[in-house]
């Protein structure tokens, strides 16, 4: 690709994006004269607006991490002018906007407020007369910290400051823990003895797996999910449904030390339930008064994390739903990549959730979005308070995880496929689809409909002609090649794509992908570079337009980042490197475990034939050993962990001694290799064998790294 495209100039929409999309602005703007619910109650019992423009990075204090001003664009009477933004994505952009601090509810022992639109995610503040809970904490220190700041400057001016005496994670996704060290700041960081971290059983275990495992790649994709680095504008980034974008700081981790659901936090039992708890007894649900006040606990794994929990407060009969019902249809998989969710199981989750705190529940509130209020209804002889329209939240967002769920499995039975699935169930029933918050401005009928199809049976489809597929590059050439030549198919993309339909731009996004990937292909015939050029110019105006139309915000991102990126290349990463707080929470298990993902395995087989075991013996910093050992050994390109000695093992060919803190700080930087040599160096580590450093470096030459910025709409090139 030349070092600078020809294809410079915005696109403009066409004529039937700009159309759909000023239908789409003309019903909200209709819908929300009739019912403006969602902006009352996003705008309710604000406090403070943001009281700074932007957030800068604590490391690099010319690095912006969250910017407020980036969105001003997003207000109600611009809908119908901005031709390049679906009317409907507008208005959830206008509203998850909406920023500052909130007071949520009060009761005698407490009150609740929200930090809305500083990250990602909300940060939910318990203000006791013992100090703050916070449930939470954002996704970094930086946001997390400013966010805590405006609490503490509008509410405590004429009182003393309390200290943070509690953290409650909802889940293990890193927008609700990243920011945990921020709201310590001003101590410096460090926690006080005794503080309470509290979260689900299975939290460390998932946030490790889904953030240090597949984190490089999950972290790649997430620049297409979320556009943190894409302009803000009607031609860029309008938000991600569930959120603006994801802030770019420091992300930490404060370890949980009380786990629901683990071996000391087991489920009440029905003669131990107490009246303050407010709603009946049933088994399986848990509490707890550590912070001087009670809450009941509902595990739900497997729904929107694998380890989350629901909160309700019943002093104040207010329900933290945690992230299982939101003011969107959430993701069964989300496009940076996770486990797959079980919609069958989210949908009993809610169920339970209705039956058990439905009747007392006044407030509504959740780790995303805006809260929802019992209220006043007008009704002879007097008036009463209903909760009615927090139940119809809840169900209908229930039904629909339990729609997705059982027709795509429907479909299943009847044959098809997730792809046809996809496209023959387009939208959800009336009933359903009514409502805003059940539309897709974050997950998609589309794609959690191939989700479920992936959940139950996988990627294979059952049709051998799909069971060993040629790969993009080489099924490039071929088809290229079959249809007549890279100027042939370039030219049929073009008569797609001037079609003006959403049908056009999805087959011409399919035939350029054929010559972009063409071009990388060992065995065909190269492609002239004008013929490459012009393919990926105009996959940038496809891909513009698919992002133009979109009602889903990361399908408009991934779109509209995939434009600039077939055309510039890819992008670096904001940041590539993990998180130290989630090395240094990694057991010696999860932190080999994910060492033993960068072992480049084929040749490591090849070169070493004979097993190289290295004992690990763990020391104070003191030198004094605490009783910490395992074994690695590399066999068959396999870096296998055993706690401990290895029975097996007579000899290893090197001991290492070294500190946690040592071994951590080897992760903490790229180079495994270099980091150790240097260590050794430094005597952090000792080494013990008489060729200790030929068998260390043999072991750790085999690491790879991980490439932050992979090719995603182009090929990668030859080795």
């Amino acid at each position: 690709m030349p070092e600078k495209s020809e294809y410079v100039e915005p696109i403009e929409p066409s004529a039937a994006v700009a159309a759909a999309n000023r239908k789409a602005a003309e019903a909200a703007n209709a819908a929300d004269e009739k019912d403006g619910k969602d902006f009352a109650d996003a705008s309710r019992f604000q406090i403070a607006p943001p009281d700074v423009p932007v957030i800068m990075s604590r490391k690099n204090p010319e690095k912006v991490v969250w910017d407020f001003t980036a969105y001003e664009f997003l207000e109600p009477d611009t809908r119908t002018e901005m031709a390049t933004v679906n009317g409907s994505l507008h208005r959830q952009g206008e509203l998850t906007a909406i920023s500052g601090l909130f007071q949520v509810t009060s009761c005698r022992e407490y009150r609740v407020y929200q930090v809305r639109g500083y990250d990602l995610s909300n940060m939910t503040i318990i203000e006791h007369d013992s100090g703050l809970v916070i449930i939470d904490p954002l996704a970094c220190y930086e946001t997390a910290r400013a966010a805590l700041q405006l609490f503490r400057d509008k509410t405590e001016l004429t009182k003393e400051q309390r200290p943070v005496k509690g953290l409650v994670y909802t889940h293990c996704h890193v927008d609700h823990f990243g920011g945990a060290r921020g709201v310590f700041a001003e101590l410096g960081d460090p926690l006080e003895p005794g503080v309470p971290v509290v979260a689900p059983d299975g939290f460390l275990e998932h946030a490790i797996s889904e953030n240090v495992y597949a984190g490089p790649a999950m972290a790649r994709r997430a620049q297409y999910m979320y556009a943190a680095q894409l302009d803000k504008g009607p031609t860029g980034q309008v938000g991600s449904g569930l959120g603006l974008t994801i802030s770019t700081g420091e992300v930490t981790l404060v370890p949980p030390t009380v786990y629901i659901g683990g071996p000391e936090h087991q489920p009440v039992a029905k003669n131990s339930w107490k009246s303050s708890y407010v709603i009946p007894w049933r088994p399986g649900l848990y509490a707890y008064e550590g912070f001087g006040f009670p809450l009941v606990l509902q595990l739900t794994p497997g729904t929107e994390a694998p380890a989350e929990m629901n909160i309700y407060l019943p002093d104040a009969r207010t329900l933290c739903i945690a992230e299982n019902a939101t003011h969107t249809m959430h993701n069964i998989l989300s496009l940076r990549g996770a486990q797959v969710r079980d919609a069958h199981a989210w949908s009993k989750y809610l169920t339970e959730a209705i039956q058990t705190f439905g009747k007392e529940t006044d407030v509504l509130f959740a780790s995303h979005h805006w809260p929802m209020w019992a209220e006043v209804e007008n009704e002879e002889p007097g008036e009463k308070v209903s909760n009615k329209r927090i139940l119809e939240f809840l169900n209908k967002q229930r039904d629909m995880y339990g729609y997705l769920n059982d027709q795509s499995l429907r479909m299943i039975n009847a044959g098809y496929t997730g792809i046809e699935i996809s496209d023959r169930l387009e939208a959800l029933p009336e009933g359903l689809r009514d409502h805003w918050y059940n539309q897709g401005y974050y997950g998609s009928m589309s794609h959690n409909l191939k989700a479920v199809y992936q959940r139950y049976m996988g990627w294979y489809d059952g049709n051998p002609a799909h069971l060993w597929e040629l790969p993009p590059a080489q099924a490039g050439a071929a088809y290229v090649a079959a249809m007549g030549g890279a100027e042939a198919v370039v030219d049929a993309a073009q008569l797609a794509y001037d079609s003006d339909t959403s049908g056009g731009f999805r087959w011409a996004a399919e035939l350029l992908n054929h010559v972009i990937f063409a071009a990388a292909a060992e065995d065909g015939s190269p492609l002239a570079e004008p013929q490459v050029t012009r393919a990926k110019e105009l996959q940038a105006k496809v891909f513009t337009q698919l992002g133009y139309g979109s009602e889903n915000g990361t399908w408009r991102n991934a779109y509209l980042t995939g434009a600039q990126e077939v055309v510039d290349g890819p992008q670096p990463l904001i940041t590539s490197q993990t998180s130290a707080d989630l090395i240094r929470s990694t057991t010696l298990d999860q932190y080999f475990s994910a060492l033993a993902r960068s072992v480049d395995g084929p040749t490591a087989a090849e070169q070493y034939r004979e097993p190289i075991a290295l004992n690990w013996v763990f020391t104070d910093e003191n030198g004094v050993a605490t009783g910490d050992t395992c074994t690695t050994t590399l066999r068959n390109g396999v870096l296998v962990f055993v706690e401990g000695g290895d029975r097996f093992v007579e000899a290893p060919a090197a001991t290492i001694k070294l500190t946690r803190r040592a071994l951590d700080e080897l992760a903490e930087s790229p180079g495994f290799k270099e980091n150790f040599n240097k260590a050794v160096q430094d005597k952090k580590i000792a080494l013990e064998g008489d060729k200790a450093q030929a068998a260390t470096d043999a072991v750790f030459g085999t690491l790879t790294l991980p490439d932050p910025k992979f090719p995603i709409v182009t090929p990668h090139q030859p080795n």
